[in-house]
């Protein structure tokens, strides 16, 4: 139970830190406070609320490890290394994609609002 207690106590220093100093984490986090009561209104189910709020949820991870990332590179080094540009690109490659995937998800559920019916 201890473990799961630092785990916890771990999470939530982070959480701050992002919180007070990561810019893109603010606006996902921004994000966030927006979809909650926007999904309700766009998704025409339970799981359809609950997707839109995971896709959205999936962007802010991916942020933090993308942050992770670049926390790990800087603390290796601050100087110009191919495979630390290669590292930080990666990172933010993938919150690329987790924003396609959110903006994808979103783009469907306000399809199905408006028509109507599930794709």
């Amino acid at each position: 139970m201890q473990r799961l207690i630092d785990a916890f106590i771990n999470s939530v220093r982070a959480f701050r830190k992002l919180a007070a100093h990561e810019k893109a984490f603010q606006q996902e986090l921004l994000l966030l406070a927006l979809a909650l009561p926007a999904g309700w209104f766009i998704s025409v189910s339970w799981r359809g609320y609950a997707v839109l709020l995971g896709a959205v949820l999936l962007l802010i991870m991916v942020e933090v490890l993308n942050t992770g990332i670049e926390a790990a590179c800087d603390a290796i080094s601050r100087e110009f290394h191919i495979e630390i540009q290669l590292a930080k690109d990666c990172g933010s490659l993938a919150v690329l994609i987790s924003i396609v995937i959110a903006g994808g998800v979103w783009g469907i559920a306000v399809i199905e609002r408006l028509i109507g019916a599930p794709i």
